[in-house]
């Protein structure tokens, strides 16, 4: 009555994490973005820098100005970077990931069994002992109402002594 309402979650956990694949997917995808942009602003400037302002024009490796290795080197980047988002987290995405989880945790399943049957083979558990002479139970006897409060016959030596002890 007096307690503030909690703002309890209306998505449930499968919900949930079929949101943070999707985000997360997204996520990959916009970096992939920013990384083909950054490509071609690279390349345009790589090649403005040598052609232009004439930076080591005469650096040739096998025989190719330096500009063109460079975007060679970033385009091959760049393809692998399309190759993990598109290709192979197709292959290798969540149901990969779950399959793969489900087949260690059966084999880490199946190895404690072994070792438990091991176990209990080299180490048998004893079984608990028991007597085989039952000894009779010693039970009190009820005594009637009257019974309980006159004195014991054993002990006539003891006047003094209340008779309900």
């Amino acid at each position: 009555m007096f307690s503030k309402k909690k703002n309890t979650s209306k998505l449930d956990a499968e919900q949930r994490e079929l949101y943070e694949n999707a985000r997360k997917r997204t996520l990959q995808k916009k970096r992939l973005f920013q990384h083909f942009i950054i490509f071609l602003i690279g390349a345009v400037f790589l090649i403005v820098l040598n052609v232009v302002i004439g930076y080591k024009e005469n650096f040739m490796p096998l025989g190719y100005n330096w500009f063109v290795w460079a975007i060679l080197i970033w385009s091959f980047l760049l393809l692998a970077h399309v190759f993990n988002v598109f290709i192979t987290n197709k292959f290798l995405g969540k149901e990969w990931q779950d399959k793969q989880m489900s087949k260690l945790v059966q084999k880490q399943k199946e190895k404690i069994a072994k070792m438990q049957k091991q176990v209990e083979q080299d180490f048998p558990a004893n079984p608990p002992l028991h007597k085989n002479t039952a000894e009779p139970e010693v039970k009190p006897e009820l005594k009637a109402d009257n019974e309980r409060f006159k004195p014991k016959p054993d002990q006539p030596d003891k006047p003094d002594q209340p008779y309900n002890t």
